[in-house]
């Protein structure tokens, strides 16, 4: 049985994710412009430093980020009331029961922000995504091995990081660096996409959706990183939404869709089936089911809509749902309800 948290926990996750939000308003620097390229806009910060011009990526234009640019100095001035706000509703929300995010997981994700990771389309993936769901979606997780991972994954579309034009603040290598981590060495020579916790077993590590037939390993220039390409992630990871870590005054990040992140688990729950990764499989199945099952209730439109685009993209991406599926009997029975 789902069960969830209280209406006065949700309305603190998302006051807490709105004033996270603004912070990219109230971080600007110098002259605000916005771009146009296509049929989309950015908006970026101009300002200069002795004889050169610094330009630095703020965000795709939204109505709510061209009004927090308006009132931007307003933002700043308010930046420590604002963050004494925040972190009255981090606990709150500590209290309503929300998973709890240790401390050394918080200030990882703090640095990599800081930074500019998830600025510049830096999505997580993978368990860590999984459970900042909870917010999004006002559920009560349980910390069982659904919930609990090690590992972080970090995705951003190659030509993302290419068109952006801007790039990460400090160096990643410098910023785990002083969380003890070291590149884990690649077959490919220089191109570093894991790095490895020298007191712990966790890794970091960055991926990137592969639009050929090899999954070889790509840069992402805006992260300053290589990159794992992958099959089947540019459907992950597309039109991406904010999250709130509770940690501090909180922390904000990207996740995939939860919709788009529940079928997506059902395909790489197959890839994984009877490999070295078969424990995975079963993980990535649990999480798919219980998100199936709890999007059935309250966005049975998106996550239709959501099935429907990955079957649309060829046999293989059925077949793939569809072997997990025949191990999942109420999983897809549900499924089928909203055909």
């Amino acid at each position: 049985m789902i069960q969830r948290h209280s209406p006065v926990a949700h309305a603190a996750y998302h006051d807490l994710l709105s004033s996270l939000a603004s912070e990219r308003a109230a971080e600007i620097r110098g002259t605000p412009f916005r771009e146009v390229r296509g049929n989309r806009a950015y908006w970026y910060d101009l300002w200069r430093i002795g004889s050169s011009v610094r330009k630095r990526y703020i965000g795709e234009d939204t109505p709510q980020l061209a009004a927090d640019i308006a009132r931007h100095r307003d933002l700043q001035a308010e930046a420590k009331a604002r963050a004494a706000h925040r972190a009255r509703l981090v606990r709150i929300l500590r209290a309503e029961g929300f998973l709890p995010t240790d401390a050394g997981t918080g200030s990882l994700y703090a640095a990599m922000a800081k930074a500019g990771v998830f600025r510049l389309g830096g999505t997580i993936v993978g368990t860590h995504a999984f459970r900042l769901y909870e917010g999004e979606l006002g559920l009560r997780l349980a910390f069982d091995q659904t919930a609990q991972t090690g590992d972080l994954d970090i995705a951003q579309f190659e030509r993302l990081s290419l068109a952006l034009e801007d790039r990460v603040d400090t160096p990643l290598a410098d910023t785990f660096r002083q969380f003890d981590f070291e590149p884990v060495p690649s077959v490919q020579g220089h191109a570093v996409w894991r790095w490895k916790q020298t007191r712990s077993d966790t890794l970091v590590e960055f991926l990137t959706p592969s639009f050929r037939p090899d999954e070889d390993i790509r840069d992402l220039p805006a992260l300053g990183v290589s990159a794992q390409s992958l099959h089947f992630l540019n459907y992950l990871i597309a039109e991406p939404i904010r999250a709130a870590v509770l940690y501090r005054s909180g922390v904000l990040v990207q996740v995939p869709r939860p919709e788009r992140f529940a079928i997506h688990k059902l395909i790489v729950a197959d890839r994984r089936q009877g490999g070295p990764n078969a424990l995975k499989s079963v993980k990535d199945r649990a999480q798919a089911a219980f998100l199936i099952a709890a999007l059935a209730e309250d966005r049975p439109d998106d996550l239709a809509l959501a099935l429907e685009d990955a079957r649309a993209r060829g046999p293989n991406w059925g077949r793939r749902i569809d072997a997990s599926l025949a191990r999942m009997p109420d999983t897809a029975a549900l499924l089928h309800t909203l055909s």
